[in-house]
């Protein structure tokens, strides 16, 4: 099916792509919190977004300590809301 998007649509990939492209950019930590899901289960579905381009970090020094920050690409954009309108159409008007 035209736009459906196996890398996106694993549950806790769809909401990673979600929450980030209503943020823009989110700190790993508040993704986390967000999703309640451990740092290594997040840490997975990232890297297999990172992998496929989807999603790119940043990481900064923030009051001392490492930050990671997340963003969706213009390609992970594209994917994710390709995806969702595949969705759609699969449950129809």
């Amino acid at each position: 099916m035209a736009g459906f998007d196996g890398i996106v649509h694993a549950p806790n990939r769809l909401r990673i792509c979600a929450l980030l492209d209503t943020a823009g950019e989110a700190e790993f930590g508040a993704v986390q919190e967000q999703l309640g899901v451990s740092a290594s289960v997040l840490s997975k579905h990232v890297t297999v977004l990172m992998d496929a381009g989807y999603v790119a970090q940043r990481k900064a020094v923030r009051a001392t300590r490492q930050r990671v920050w997340l963003r969706m690409t213009s390609e992970g954009v594209a994917a994710y809301r390709g995806h969702l309108a595949a969705l759609r159409a699969i449950v129809g008007p």
